[in-house]
């Protein structure tokens, strides 16, 4: 019987001893929850391309195999196994270069076909501007325009220089030598300024990678170092719900007048407020020592002096001193000085009448808090899940955001909602590995579904200098609608969104939306540096340089954003 007792002790204390482990689990299981994967680059030489380099294997069906050989002056490249990516760009060494050629891509989603070709749009139009250090650095890189392409594990790409002809006419012959199996991680352009791909990546695998003698002069044409970007925007991470989003607010935040009491109204009344008794934790009166007194009726007149209140009012009352009669405020006990506000004593009899200059100072301070907006719902940097740690350190401001300039992501409008964020990731790393820039491009970007989204840091109060509109980047900002709408209109959220967003940032400086003012050019296509040029509050990117951006059908839609802007902010 002792013998059971002690083994039956013995496996009741092993068990008391164990469980403790199994239901509370100890930091090192807390350490073990996954992290969302963060992004990746990988970036592939274009080659020159011979005649016999077409990879058969790849093309896609519909008559793209009998097409003609390429033409011996273009480059390119067939991948058809690399890592997963989503978005795919072009990019060469120098900034300044420009991309003389016709840049086809087409890729295979994972699991399913190869897509159609399609073009990548020149990107020269919006970066930094030319005499900004961020253009100028060793980093910085030309580029084509992203295209968001979805999960895709295969590619090819075709550069065509202008002036060359070939039997398909720059239709979509194929694209060039087989790459093999992708390169070599997140090297990045925009790092070290060479092609990152590992040997295998750079070598042709049939062969054909080798052009004739004369199709060095006629390739000298286009920029030297091109490659092409392929990004993985990872995971989106959690970010903690309070902080992922800057809730709607008022312009100016009304305060509450106070009370009779001091507290303001719908304030919960604190356990020793007269007239009424506080309660216990079971809701039973408490016993006070000294019985509240009976409330007395208001009196109209009160018996101290006003209480000088802690915000300004809209209307503000002038003092007595500007009155025709001026009348003896009473001093108080502690100065003789009179107080600063209007006394209470003043009669209807004696009207006041500031001086003009003193009218018109707070006439305009009335018209600025007057003509203002609510702020709208903003997905913060980390909502969308920004990596931090691949830009540049600090921030470059501007003195003032005088003009909204409107573009389009040019990425394609195939694309969800919820993978907006997802985009974003993809062009700011595309920004700032491929490109070379210190941080995401645009200010602000916006989504089909209306959606508002933090874009370069900084504060989405503050005057952040972007990297936009080429030539206008000082003292304006940028926001950029996620698609392209050259041939396809802009959701009507999205144009609402954008109503509401320019409404209250250009509110902070006080501008008018539907107004004009003036920006000075940095340079560019349209406007020489230093021009005094003339611009709508709420412009288009075509307005500051010659640009099919924002699109035709999103450019028609400003007459009513600024309609509408100015609606909101009381104009």
């Amino acid at each position: 019987m002792r013998a059971y007792l002690a083994s039956s002790i013995g496996v009741a204390c092993t068990a008391a001893l164990a469980l403790p482990l199994a239901v509370y689990p100890g930091p090192a299981h807390a350490r073990a929850a996954p992290i969302a994967a963060p992004g990746s680059t990988q970036s592939l030489p274009l080659l020159p391309l011979a005649a016999d380099g077409l990879d058969r294997s790849v093309t896609a069906p519909g008559g793209d195999a009998t097409a003609p050989a390429p033409a011996p002056a273009d480059r390119g490249i067939a991948a058809p196994r690399v890592r997963p990516f989503s978005l795919v760009g072009v990019v060469w060494d120098q900034p300044s270069a420009d991309l003389r050629g016709r840049v086809q891509v087409r890729t295979r989603a994972v699991g399913g076909a190869w897509s159609p070709w399609r073009e990548l749009l020149p990107y020269g139009d919006e970066a930094p501007d030319p005499d900004s250090p961020e253009l100028r650095g060793v980093r910085a890189h030309g580029g084509t325009a992203p295209l968001w392409v979805g999960a895709s594990d295969g590619v090819q790409a075709r550069v065509r220089p202008e002036g060359v002809v070939a039997g398909d006419g720059g239709g979509g012959a194929g694209a060039g030598a087989d790459a093999g199996a992708g390169a070599d991680g997140d090297g990045g352009a925009g790092a070290g300024g060479g092609a990152s791909a590992d040997a295998g990546a750079g070598a042709a695998a049939d062969g054909g990678a080798v052009a004739d003698a004369g199709a060095g002069a006629r390739a000298a044409a286009l920029p030297s170092g091109l490659r092409l970007e392929l990004i993985d925007p990872g995971e989106t991470p959690a970010p903690p719900p309070d902080r992922a989003v800057l809730r709607a607010l008022p312009a100016h935040p009304a305060h509450p007048a106070p009370t009779a009491g001091g507290a303001a109204p719908g304030a919960r009344p604190s356990a020793e407020a007269p007239g009424k008794p506080s309660r216990g934790p079971s809701g039973v009166p408490r016993r006070s020592a000294r019985p509240s007194p009976r409330p007395s009726r208001p009196s109209i007149r009160p018996s101290k002096p006003p209480v000088k209140p802690p915000w300004p009012s809209v209307r503000p009352s002038w003092p007595s001193r500007w009155s025709a009669k001026p009348s003896s405020p009473r001093p108080s006990r502690s100065s003789a000085k009179p107080l600063p506000y209007p006394s209470t004593h003043a009669t209807p009899a004696t009207p006041s009448t500031p001086p003009v200059g003193v009218l018109a100072e707070e006439a305009t301070k009335a018209n600025a808090a007057r003509y203002s907006a609510p702020r709208p719902s903003i997905v913060t940097r980390a909502g969308w899940g920004a990596d931090e740690k691949i830009r540049e350190t600090g921030h470059v401001y501007s003195k003032t955001v005088k003009v909204a300039f409107i573009h389009h992501t040019v990425t394609g409008n195939k694309y969800s909602c919820s993978q907006a964020p997802s985009v974003l990731r993809s062009i700011y790393r595309y920004h700032v590995k491929s490109l070379g820039w210190r941080d995401y491009g645009y200010n602000f970007t916006i989504d089909k579904c209306g959606k508002i989204y933090e874009g370069r840091s900084g504060g989405v109060t503050k005057a952040v200098r972007g990297a936009h509109t080429l030539g206008f980047n000082t003292n304006s900002m940028g926001v950029a609608v996620l698609g392209t709408f050259s041939a396809k209109k802009p959701s009507a959220k999205a144009v609402k969104a954008i109503a509401k967003l320019t409404a209250w940032k250009l509110g902070l400086f006080k501008r008018n939306p539907r107004g004009t003012t003036h920006l000075v050019s940095g340079g560019g296509n349209k406007y020489k540096k230093g021009a005094n040029v003339k611009l709508h509050v709420i412009a288009g990117h075509r307005d500051g340089f010659a640009t099919e951006c924002p699109g035709k059908d999103l450019y028609k839609k400003l007459g009513s954003v600024r309609k509408t802007a100015a609606r909101l902010q009381g104009r």
